[in-house]
């Protein structure tokens, strides 16, 4: 008898899936709700060695993220990235009053939730029967229906078209799997995909979807003042968009022609733009009222960026060798 291309998938993944992610070993949609943020733009290993475990120690119900301060959820979610998937979770945390929704089309509602993610959310804690079409699965399709243009409105049309709907859970958890295990961006596994004998791209699964135009990362030259009192340092909670709420040290374009001593460089890659900083330090102690001062102990309980941290290191470090 042969086997539709979801019964390959499935069984495919019957053969084959990872089973044992502890998102999927549990029945808790908090647990899955915060894996699902998590996942979003990091990778499954980055997420299970090092945060996962540790936030739900930290925070083991939705109702006791909503009861914490953001700093704590910022310090918990420090080296992950993309700290706004943090400020939306705890939003979303205390809008749902330690209930997560349980449609996708209420999920929606919440901060942070896109659509792929409302229906990841609801097909995996609700079995809701609805298609994801997160990164993998968008590489899946683009392939499978020999799709070379990257529209969305196209692609969420042939994730319904593939959908097995009495299977959501199975189903999504395959094609994610198959995604991040077969179908690969740069050296797919055609031989071994549950989609070979149907898939219109397999000829040339590289040309699927077409390649980006290649973009330059612009680098920003800043530079990074360290003001110091009586073995104190200044930092302000940070406001703007990028990194908000997280704790930081001054940062100009230019600075003024302040008595400073170089304490080094630092470079820190970004998404979308790599920072080159020159550190100095400043006994003077006139720094705007945003500013607040901390001993080095006190720092290390605040949440900070990665450049921070590696502003740390050379304090640090020039404590050792200056004061000596």
């Amino acid at each position: 008898m042969k086997l539709t291309p979801q019964q390959s998938l499935l069984q495919w993944y019957k053969a084959y899936g990872r089973h044992d992610l502890p998102w999927r070993t549990t029945q808790d949609p908090y647990a899955i709700y915060l894996s699902e943020i998590m996942l979003q733009q990091t990778q499954v290993k980055t997420v299970l060695e090092r945060f996962y475990f540790p936030f739900l120690e930290r925070f083991p119900t939705l109702e006791d993220l909503a009861d914490v301060h953001l700093d704590d959820v910022l310090k918990m979610w420090e080296g992950l990235g993309y700290y706004t998937r943090a400020r939306n979770l705890h939003a979303a945390a205390k809008q749902c009053g330690g209930s997560l929704p349980k449609t996708a089309s209420e999920l929606l509602s919440l901060p942070g939730i896109g659509r792929s993610t409302a229906h990841a959310i609801a097909a995996f804690a609700y079995h809701e029967p609805l298609p994801i079409l997160d990164a993998n699965v968008k590489r899946i399709l683009h392939r499978y229906y020999a799709i070379p243009h990257r529209d969305e409105k196209t692609l969420w049309k042939a994730a319904y078209d593939l959908f097995d709907p009495t299977h959501p859970y199975a189903y999504n958890q395959a094609m994610m799997d198959v995604g991040a295990t077969v179908c690969l961006a740069k050296k797919p596994l055609c031989s071994l995909c549950p989609f070979e004998k149907s898939c219109k791209g397999k000829s040339d699964p590289l040309s699927y979807p077409e390649s980006k135009t290649a973009k330059t990362k612009p680098i920003r030259i800043r530079n990074i003042v360290v003001y110091e009192k009586e073995n104190r340092y200044a930092l302000y909670q940070r406001k703007e968009r990028f990194l908000s709420g997280l704790w930081g040290f001054y940062e100009e374009e230019e600075i003024n022609a302040l008595p400073l001593r170089q304490l080094g460089e630092i470079t820190q890659h970004y998404s979308h733009f790599t920072l080159q900083a020159t550190i100095y330090h400043s006994a003077e102690d006139i720094v705007p009222e945003e500013f607040e001062w901390f001993s080095l102990e006190e720092i290390g309980q605040l949440s900070l960026s990665r450049a921070d941290h590696k502003v740390i290191a050379k304090i640090v470090s020039d404590r050792k060798t200056y004061r000596r």
